[in-house]
């Protein structure tokens, strides 16, 4: 029999090598079959009106880099929480007061390069730090120390695939296949893990901090001047981890993204977003196994951010947005604001929108 430590290595090494395999797969896959899409639906959509800017703050852009392009995106995240939701789907007139209060700030930079004119590989790393309050202690008048920690978050590896391009004199969106894993160095460096066991929602699918995760997921957008419209479903499996000796489960994890994004003024990337985001967490696994960790009876999260996109630079854009919760079931209620940049990079020295 595998030790815990031993399984954990062995789930590494295959991730990593699926990742690999996957990645190499697909590139073959595009140049076997660059009918999908060709080459000239590729200048099609490259010519069409796509006004360079950041883009939506919460998904990945589903468009990918042409070849070689590479763009480097730091991104600020934090979280104010201090109420929460009961054992059903409710609004925030039905909120209550929560038991534990949370304060977030969680960096994050993802590096994303063009490897061909169909396939995306890209890394991201983060910071996390947290401060939380135990209110019920401190009600009760036994006190209520804050438990904080600062230290490294997970690391991601992702790779997206797009199939079908958009094409401008049509209703076709373009379509992309996301796949990411993500690596518990969170756990690996000594991270407490933050209260609800999420880092707080971000740029990536939201995954259960300091667990090993595979997502496989799919994207559109569709360009209609002055409007960008974009959305995405990801299915998040977490690895089995290890406590005190006995082995544990949490249910998987479904993300979904909505976006819609309006043009004020195409030459200086001036837009406002209007973002959907939902976090669900399930009351099954994909591998079979009883969940017995977590939200057993299931959690779900659905907030809305308004955000505003601005351009500074031929290279380089940002933007800066707040997500608000809306609704949620055995999860914290939560605002976070959030800020971006992201600075663009292309071997020929002209930028292209993704």
């Amino acid at each position: 029999m595998f030790s815990a430590s031993s399984q954990t290595t062995l789930q590494l090494i295959l991730a990593l090598g699926l990742f690999l395999l996957t990645g190499f797969a697909a590139e073959r896959s595009a140049h076997a079959f660059d009918w999908v899409p060709t080459d000239e639906e590729i200048k099609k959509y490259r010519r069409s009106w796509n006004p360079f800017s950041e883009g939506p703050l919460l998904i990945q852009s589903v468009d990918i880099h042409p070849q070689g392009q590479l763009s480097l995106r730091p991104f600020l995240f934090s979280q104010i929480s201090e109420k929460s939701y009961v054992n059903q789907l409710s609004l925030p007139t039905d909120r209550k007061d929560g038991p534990v209060h949370t304060y977030a700030v969680s960096p994050l930079v993802t590096a994303a390069y063009g490897l061909t004119n169909h396939v995306e590989l890209g890394a991201a790393t983060s910071l996390i730090a947290f401060w939380s309050k135990d209110t019920a202690s401190a009600d009760a008048g036994r006190g209520g120390p804050w438990t904080t920690d600062t230290g490294m978050g997970d690391f991601s590896l992702f790779m997206k695939y797009r199939p079908i391009v958009q094409d401008p004199d049509s209703a076709r969106p373009s379509v992309t296949f996301y796949n990411q894993i993500v690596l518990p160095t969170s756990r690996w460096t000594g991270t407490e893990r933050p209260p609800g066991g999420f880092a707080p929602l971000g740029r990536l699918p939201a995954t259960r901090f300091g667990e090993l995760g595979f997502t496989e997921g799919m994207t559109f957008r569709k360009n209609t001047n002055p409007f960008r419209f974009s959305g995405g479903v990801f299915y998040t499996y977490s690895a089995p981890g290890s406590d005190a000796g006995r082995t544990t489960y949490v249910g998987d994890t479904i993300n979904t993204r909505l976006i819609f994004e309006h043009f004020l003024d195409d030459k200086r990337g001036l837009a406002y977003n209007i973002e959907l985001v939902t976090v669900h967490t399930a009351t099954w696994r994909a591998d079979g196994h009883a969940i017995n960790r977590g939200a057993r009876s299931g959690s779900t999260v659905i907030g809305i951010e308004p955000a505003i996109q601005f351009r500074f630079t031929d290279s380089l854009v940002g933007a800066v947005g707040v997500l608000f919760t809306v609704a949620g079931q055995n999860a914290g209620d939560a605002i976070y604001p959030n800020f971006s940049l992201q600075w663009y990079w292309n071997k020929t020295g002209k930028v292209q929108m993704r």
